[in-house]
C-alpha cells in the first residue's frame, strides 16, 4: 500500500522486492545458457546442495563474479554425468557450460539456480589444456628430457611417491616383494595425495625432496591405484608434467588407468597402466640381466670341467710315457749291461786262452832254457793272471751296482714317488708352472698331489 509522509512517496520493503520479482519474472520468464569458470563448487555435506562461485575472466583479471545455486538432486545427477564421460567429478577450477534460471524472492534475493552443465564443454577446454601443456613442453625442449635417461641395469633402489593407503601402492609393493626369485628392492614411501586441487602441489613437492636425497635411488615410481579413472586432470597439468619431464632420474608411472595417456604419463620414462604392471616391469629388468649371467655362469662351469677333464687326460698321457720312457731306458741299460758283460766274458775268455798259450810256449821255452828262468817267468804269470781275475770280478760288481743305482734314481724320479714325498705338480691352464713369471694374481691354478688336485687362485707372488 503506497503510504506518504510529508511530500515523500513511500514504499514498504516488501513491495520493492515483489516488484524486483516480478520484474526479473517477466524478463527472465525462460531458462538460458551461460559459460563461466567455476572456481569453488562449495558443496555441503549436511543438505547436498552446492553454492558454486562463478567468474569470467579477461587478460587473467576478473571482470564478472556471481554466486549460483546447485541443488542437490541436480548435483547428483550431472556428476554422474561428468564421471560417465570426463573420468572426473564435477570440482573447482573448470570451465562449464551450464544452464540456469534467475529468480528473485523477497526473503533470499536474487538467485541463478544451475539445472544442467554439459560435461562435453568441460571436457573439450580440458582436452584444450591437454593439447596446451604437451605444447608448451615442447616448445620449452623438456617433453623428451627423461625419456633420454638410462635406468640402471638393476633399478633397485625405487623412491616412490603414492597414497600410504592406495590399492595401487599395496599391489606394488606386494608384486615387487613376492617374486620368486627373491630379487631385493629398496622401496622409500614418499607420501602425497595424487588428485584433486593440491595433488600438483603435492607430487612437485615431494619430486624436490627426493632431489635432495638423489644419490640413494635409481629411479621414481608414481603408483595410483584403486580410485579408477578418476580425478586424472591434475596428470595434465603444465608444472607437474614439467617437474616430471625436467627430473634428474627417470620418473616410471602406474597411475591405473586404460583411457588415453597423461601428459604426465607421456613425459615419463616408461609408463605402465597399472602399478601391478609396473612392478613386473621393474622384474623384468632383473630378469633381463639374470638369466645371461646363468647362462655365463653355466658356460664357464662347463667350459672349466672341459678343461680340467682334457688336463687331467694330458697329465695322464704324460705320466703313462713317462713311465713307458723310463722303462725302455732301464731296459736299454740292462741290454747293454748285459751286452758289455758277455762281451767281458768272451774277452776274458780269450784273453786267458792267449796268455795259457803263451804260458805253453813260454813252458816250452823254459823247459828249454835254465829252470830258474822258468820258475821266474812262472811265477810271474801267476801274478797277472790272480790279478786279472780279481780285476774282472771287481769290474762286474761295480758294473752291475753302476747299474741298479742307476735304476733306483730313475725310480725316485717317477712322478707318484716324487709325489709321495711331499712334492706336488701345479698346472695353469693344462701346462706346467716352471716359475712365478708363469703366473699372475687372479690365475685359478691346479696343484696335483699324490691323492687328488687342489685348485687355487692365486693372490700375489713373490721372490724367494
Amino acid at each position: 500500500m503506497l503510504k506518504t509522509i510529508g511530500d515523500k512517496r513511500v514504499f514498504t520493503l516488501l513491495e520493492v522486492t515483489k516488484s524486483i520479482e516480478k520484474t526479473i519474472a517477466q524478463r527472465y520468464q525462460s531458462t538460458f545458457w551461460v559459460t563461466a569458470e567455476m572456481i569453488r563448487l562449495n558443496p555441503y555435506k549436511q543438505s547436498g546442495h552446492c553454492y558454486p562461485d562463478l567468474v569470467e575472466k579477461r587478460d587473467g583479471k576478473v571482470i564478472s563474479q556471481l554466486s549460483a545455486n546447485l541443488w542437490a538432486s541436480d548435483y547428483v545427477n550431472i556428476n554422474k554425468r561428468f564421471l560417465d564421460l570426463l573420468k572426473e567429478p564435477l570440482k573447482d577450477g573448470i570451465k562449464i557450460l551450464f544452464l540456469a534460471r534467475i529468480t528473485y524472492h523477497s526473503v533470499h534475493g536474487l538467485s541463478l539456480n544451475i539445472l544442467d552443465i554439459d560435461p562435453s564443454y568441460t571436457l573439450g577446454d580440458l582436452e584444450k589444456e591437454k593439447q596446451e601443456t604437451i605444447t608448451r613442453l615442447k616448445k620449452d625442449g623438456v617433453y623428451d628430457q627423461n625419456k633420454s635417461l638410462k635406468l640402471a641395469k638393476l633399478p633397485q633402489r625405487i623412491a616412490i611417491i603414492s597414497v600410504e593407503t592406495s590399492k595401487g601402492y599395496e599391489d606394488f609393493m606386494s608384486v615387487l616383494n613376492g617374486n620368486s626369485w627373491n630379487y631385493a628392492f629398496f622401496c622409500y614411501l614418499f607420501p602425497s595425495i595424487l588428485q584433486g586441487d593440491k595433488a600438483v602441489s603435492g607430487i612437485v613437492g615431494q619430486l624436490e625432496r627426493i632431489k635432495k636425497v638423489l644419490i640413494h635411488f635409481d629411479a621414481v615410481a608414481i603408483i595410483r591405484g584403486g580410485g579408477g579413472e578418476i580425478g586424472l586432470s591434475s596428470f595434465n597439468h603444465y608444472e607437474l608434467s614439467k617437474a616430471i619431464a625436467e627430473f634428474p632420474l627417470p620418473v616410471i608411472t602406474g597411475i591405473g588407468h586404460t583411457a588415453n595417456e597423461t601428459v604426465s604419463e607421456m613425459v615419463s620414462f616408461y609408463n605402465a597402466i597399472t602399478p601391478t604392471k609396473l612392478a613386473e616391469f621393474l622384474i623384468q629388468k632383473f630378469h633381463n640381466f639374470s638369466v645371461p649371467l646363468k647362462d655365463c655362469e653355466r658356460k664357464v662351469f662347463d667350459l672349466s670341467k672341459r678343461i680340467l677333464r682334457d688336463a687331467y687326460r694330458d697329465f695322464e698321457n704324460a705320466v703313462r710315457m713317462f713311465r713307458a720312457g723310463t722303462r725302455n731306458l732301464v731296459s736299454n741299460h740292462k741290454h747293454y749291461l748285459r751286452n758289455n758283460s758277455l762281451r767281458l766274458q768272451q774277452h776274458s775268455i780269450y784273453f786267458i786262452r792267449n796268455e795259457e798259450r803263451t804260458l805253453q810256449e813260454f813252458n816250452t821255452a823254459v823247459l828249454r832254457g835254465s829252470s830258474l828262468m822258468f820258475k821266474n817267468e812262472l811265477q810271474s804269470l801267476l801274478m797277472v793272471q790272480s790279478q786279472f781275475q780279481v780285476g774282472s770280478r771287481l769290474f762286474l760288481k761295480e758294473t752291475s751296482q753302476n747299474l741298479i743305482n742307476f735304476e733306483r734314481g730313475l725310480n725316485n724320479l717317477h712322478p707318484d714317488n716324487v709325489l709321495k714325498r711331499g712334492y706336488s705338480i701345479t698346472f695353469l691352464n693344462g701346462k706346467a708352472v716352471k716359475g712365478i713369471a708363469d703366473v699372475k694374481a687372479g690365475d685359478i691354478i691346479e696343484s696335483r698331489v699324490i691323492d687328488g688336485v687342489i685348485n687355487s687362485e692365486v693372490k700375489s707372488k713373490g721372490s724367494r
